[in-house]
């Protein structure tokens, strides 16, 4: 059971890496001390649960629609997103997720590193796209808001991947 958001961010040392590694249904087997202590739960209550128990809602769902569509591909990918912690403050990241792999070069498990991503860029761009996309969620549907996001992605002539790195540099 997830905690209801409160409009309030987490405190944390935004200069702190938080690391994770979840297997190929997305379940916790991992994580570092700073992504514990950011996400206020307790290891034992993280390790073999779903990833997506830090997702705040105002993350739009095509954002992780987008995500797993790049790892089913095999590509490592960033998204932007905005997570939950067991109080439920919202904290900002950039999660940069890439895979781990046996000696065969099967993938057995995918990393997450994440940082924080800077606020002004996140209410200048990214709140404001995210916004548009979850309304179109809610009212016509993850298509509506995939179809909005390409166009607004060809419109700036790059992947999303690209669009967020883009953004801080």
């Amino acid at each position: 059971k997830r905690p209801q958001p409160i409009d309030k961010e987490a405190d944390w040392d935004k200069s702190r890496i938080l690391m994770s590694k979840a297997d190929l249904t997305g379940n916790i087997v991992y994580c570092n001390a700073n992504f514990i202590n950011v996400a206020a739960y307790d290891e034992e209550e993280l390790i073999g649960k779903p990833h997506n128990m830090i997702r705040h809602p105002d993350t739009p769902s095509v954002i992780f629609k987008l995500l797993w569509d790049n790892l089913k591909q095999g590509k490592n990918f960033n998204a932007v997103v905005k997570n939950l912690n067991k109080k439920g403050e919202y904290y900002w990241v950039m999660n940069d997720i890439d895979f781990v792999r046996d000696t065969s070069q099967n993938i057995t498990h995918y990393s997450g590193i994440r940082k924080a991503y800077p606020t002004e860029v996140i209410k200048e761009h990214i709140e404001p796209l995210y916004s548009k996309l979850r309304d179109l969620e809610a009212s016509e549907g993850i298509e509506a808001s995939e179809k909005y996001l390409n166009q607004f992605l060809a419109e700036k002539g790059k992947p999303y991947n690209e669009y967020v790195k883009e953004l801080i540099a």
